[in-house]
């Protein structure tokens, strides 16, 4: 009998080859689970050594609603999203909890809702009249102003009576430079117009922006009819463009470009101090099958725009559609509340 039919060496050769087959594949995956390890833990630490802490961001705690730790919402997340402008010199002011001139020209309440299939973004009018808790009323942006950020966080939790789980400020710069890592993004540009901040010209239809495009463009209202209206839909259009950027498996499985991501953004981002990179790995983790066409996002209802008793041009408030969104929150049914809206 022939080695080839069987012999003792030739089955102690396939054993042998068996094992160095196994061991390879082990070897493999051991390899891929350390790199796989350090990418994360690298991602981690440039998180942590690049974005900066906000100094005091929630008001006291008696103050806030509670957050439930039963039913539909206990597992959903929000989060309070704010644009800033370094160029001004009361940033640090407002970041502490002080009074000072600086107004927040973004305002956006994030809800991630406890079964992960979606985001929503709700854009809140920088003129809208609402309750400042201890100074009556006011526009909404103004609370910056009063009191720093614990205090537009207490002014907007009050308004849907949901608590705020994290709070990012981001400075319009960050616009710019995640454009820029991502090599451009493609906006689908509504209205043409050309912008007053760098004087770039945006025709009807889809373009690949720059990253100063990217910034005139999130900034222009004085080229629209409706001013911050227009804007507002202009943020909304922007970042969704950059999460069809971003949640995509070329993007997502380029371990260079998202190590940039992180690395270059975060500079232009302050958080508070709980939202820290575990934090944020796990609820990145927890969003990992949503994709841009999941994000949802509309402009809080508002009854149009008015004149404060003071004279003020302001933006009046919708305390039906208010109170609509304050139960979808509480129910984690906001996808139900934009389809009975007639929302897109």
């Amino acid at each position: 009998m022939s080695e080839g039919d069987g012999a003792p060496g030739s089955a102690r050769r396939r054993r042998n080859i068996g094992r160095g087959v196994l061991w390879s594949v082990l070897a493999v995956f051991v390899i891929a689970a350390v790199v796989s390890g350090l990418f994360v833990v690298n991602l981690a630490h440039n998180f942590d050594a690049n974005v900066q802490r906000l100094p005091t961001t929630f008001p006291n705690d008696v103050s806030r609603p509670v957050k439930p730790t039963q039913g539909p919402a206990s597992n959903a997340e929000n989060i309070l999203l704010l644009g800033s402008d370094s160029r001004s010199d009361d940033v640090d002011l407002a970041e502490q909890g002080l009074p000072s001139n600086q107004r927040s020209d973004t305002m956006m309440w994030v809800h991630i809702p406890a079964d992960r299939k979606n985001i929503y973004m709700i854009s809140i009018m920088r003129d809208t009249w609402v309750t400042i808790p201890g100074h009556g009323e006011a526009k909404i942006n103004a609370a910056m102003a009063y009191g720093g950020v614990p205090l537009v966080v207490q002014t907007v939790e009050g308004m849907f009576n949901s608590r705020i789980d994290h709070v990012a400020v981001v400075d319009f710069e960050g616009f710019k430079a995640v454009t820029d890592v991502l090599g451009g993004v493609t906006v689908n540009v509504p209205i043409p117009f050309t912008s007053t901040h760098g004087n770039y010209t945006f025709p009807a239809g889809p373009q690949k922006m720059t990253g100063d495009q990217a910034l005139g463009f999130v900034r222009e209202r004085y080229a629209f009819v409706d001013g911050d209206y227009q804007r507002v839909k202009d943020q909304q259009i922007f970042l969704k463009a950059v999460l069809n950027t971003i949640l995509t498996p070329s993007t997502l499985g380029n371990p260079i470009t998202v190590t940039n991501l992180v690395k270059d953004v975060s500079p232009y981002v302050k958080v508070d101090q709980d939202l820290t990179a575990p934090t944020l790995a796990a609820l990145a983790l927890s969003l990992r099958g949503v994709r841009g066409s999941d994000v949802k996002s509309f402009t809080l209802p508002t009854l149009g725009t008015g004149t404060s008793a003071d004279g003020q041009s302001i933006v009046l408030r919708d305390d039906a559609a208010i109170s609509a969104i304050a139960a979808a929150l509480a129910n984690d049914s906001m996808g139900s509340y934009m389809a009975g809206a007639g929302l897109h």
